[in-house]
């Protein structure tokens, strides 16, 4: 993945005019966090884990940003338009996290009703074809949201001021937008899963499109390179191409498990999103008090 223009590591924690000889402790947690969360994403480790690691660095910044010295620090007038930057990256890091949230709320109530449909129709050819169809279609809805959310995010951050008078603290605040920024675009791939293609309009075109991916899926699955999204993804696949009505039967269990497990990943990153998006939006409103101080 192409490094993101804020993913320049700066020595936040060392002597600066807005920091203290003597570091606070939260800005060595801070740091530490950071790193914790890297290593974490090298390592290719639980996406919910990571975004709830970026959830503690946020309250962690958000304890930092009620300390007196960071408050005089930035009420400087020197730092005013920098603080100002910030604050235009804080809301598209908001906004990025609540279409998140709320393109996974709908991809998860689409799954219901397509497990719904599989439980009272999975013989019905044409009401199954449509409905696999209106779920893709979605899919493909809500990661063209979140792309474009992080498209207008890292354009914001590519014009952001990098004179060398920066402050400390501001080194500290881009460092957090720039791991909030990998673990957005981090998710949005996992999210994806296999990419849908344009909703068809029959039976015949939906077996067409799967054909191809549902090999591809099953390949993945068998060294166990996928997540639930991709998962539900190579069970519909195989439901829209059954040969017989056992392997039919099959596969609607097969599928309506998979959906199952899905409904439960994408709670676990709802609940991860909404405990960052809460933070997030905390560490706006400390921002625009200490502008408006």
């Amino acid at each position: 993945m192409a490094s993101s223009p804020l993913n320049t590591k700066s020595p936040f924690h060392a002597r600066s005019n807005s920091l203290p000889s003597r570091p606070h402790p939260l800005v060595a947690q801070i740091d530490e966090h950071l790193s914790r969360l890297e290593a974490s994403q090298a390592a290719s480790s639980s996406i919910s884990n990571n975004i709830n690691g970026l959830a503690d660095i946020y309250d962690l910044v958000n304890n930092f940003l009620l300390l007196p010295h960071t408050l005089q620090a930035l009420t400087q007038e020197c730092l005013e338009k920098q603080v100002d930057e910030v604050l235009d990256r804080s809301l598209k890091l908001v906004n990025v996290c609540g279409i998140t949230k709320d393109a996974l709320l709908q991809i998860k109530e689409e799954a219901q009703e397509l497990q719904s449909v599989l439980r009272r129709r999975w013989d019905d050819e044409s009401t199954v074809a449509k409905e696999v169809a209106e779920y893709l279609c979605l899919r493909k809805k809500a990661n063209k949201q979140i792309r474009e959310s992080l498209k207008d995010l890292k354009s914001t951050c590519s014009l952001s001021s990098t004179k060398n008078e920066t402050t400390g603290i501001i080194c500290m605040l881009r460092e957090v937008e720039a791991a909030t920024l990998r673990v957005f675009e981090s998710l949005l791939p996992y999210i994806s899963g296999t990419k849908p293609q344009s909703r068809p309009s029959s039976w015949s075109l939906v077996s067409k499109l799967m054909h191809s991916k549902r090999v591809s899926c099953e390949a993945r699955q068998a060294t166990q390179q996928v997540n639930e999204f991709e998962k539900a993804d190579a069970t519909l696949y195989s439901l829209i191409g059954h040969k017989s009505r056992k392997s039919s039967n099959t596969n609607a269990d097969n599928s309506q498990n998979a959906l199952g497990k899905l409904d439960l990943c994408i709670q676990d990153l709802e609940e991860g999103l909404e405990r960052l998006l809460r933070r997030s939006i905390k560490t706006r409103v400390s921002l625009l008090n200490i502008l408006n101080h």
